[in-house]
């Protein structure tokens, strides 16, 4: 099994970390992800829920598709009245032009585009749109930047955007819009979102336990953040979107 691959099916062994510590979406992104008079969604790649309750809380019907078990689990406690079934981009458990928007949050990175894009269309309406959408760290801020290079010391490609210029026909032009914002979160949340990461999900125990306890020194060190009950870590999300150009 390739890093890559082990990395991708690692996330079920973290879900509750996942859960607790990775943030959800700015209110302007999901504006721009949906389109108007959309009446069903797919969240694909739906992890433990993030967007799937913001998607919910929209005038839409939704269902969540979600390769991991224990991602599963995680989405279905918190939103039982909310499908959650299992499928990957790959394989989607729908029928045919089924849904109006198919929305993946942190995972087009993991897909294969030549196998998934066919895949969406099929279970898009005439006309669908598929969004995409990743939140990245804002290491403009000392400390954030601080945090990415204890996480990447010898630095890492941002997954943000990636395989989207392999999204071709039946889709159009894929449009890009990105939201700056910021979120509170607790000292042991940002740990969570430490430990979530699939890099180090996979690392060795050792190793793990090396980083985190890194990861306190940065906590009780650094100025912004010695003594404080919470931080506000800044963020830029990066959306895209397209529509189906033809019908399959």
């Amino acid at each position: 099994m390739s890093d890559r691959t082990a990395q991708a099916r690692s996330f079920g062994a973290a879900a509750a970390a996942y859960e607790r510590g990775r943030p959800s979406y700015p209110a302007q992104a999901i504006e721009w992800l949906v389109p108007t008079g959309a009446r069903r969604a797919l969240d694909l790649g739906a992890g433990t829920g993030k967007l799937t309750r913001q998607l919910s809380e929209r005038s839409v019907d939704v269902v969540a598709v979600e390769p991991s078990a224990g991602m599963r689990e995680q989405l279905t406690h918190a939103l039982p009245s909310i499908p959650a079934l299992a499928g990957s981009a790959e394989d989607i458990p729908l029928t045919d032009h089924s849904v109006d928007v198919v929305v993946v949050a942190q995972a087009w990175h993991w897909v294969d585009p030549d196998r998934a894009i066919p895949e969406i269309a099929r279970v898009l309406t005439p006309g669908g749109q598929l969004s995409l959408v990743w939140n990245t760290r804002d290491e403009r801020e000392d400390w954030v930047a601080q945090l990415g290079r204890l996480l990447h010391p010898h630095g890492v490609p941002p997954t943000s955007g990636v395989g989207v210029d392999a999204i071709t026909a039946p889709f159009g032009t894929v449009e890009h819009h990105t939201v700056h914002w910021r979120n509170r979160l607790t000292p042991a949340e940002l740990l969570d979102l430490v430990a979530s990461r699939s890099y180090v999900i996979t690392l060795p125990s050792s190793d793990r336990s090396a980083l985190l306890a890194e990861v306190h020194c940065l906590l009780a060190e650094h100025p912004a953040l010695a003594g404080r009950d919470e931080m506000v870590m800044p963020y830029v999300t990066h959306c895209f979107r397209t529509r189906l150009t033809s019908s399959e």
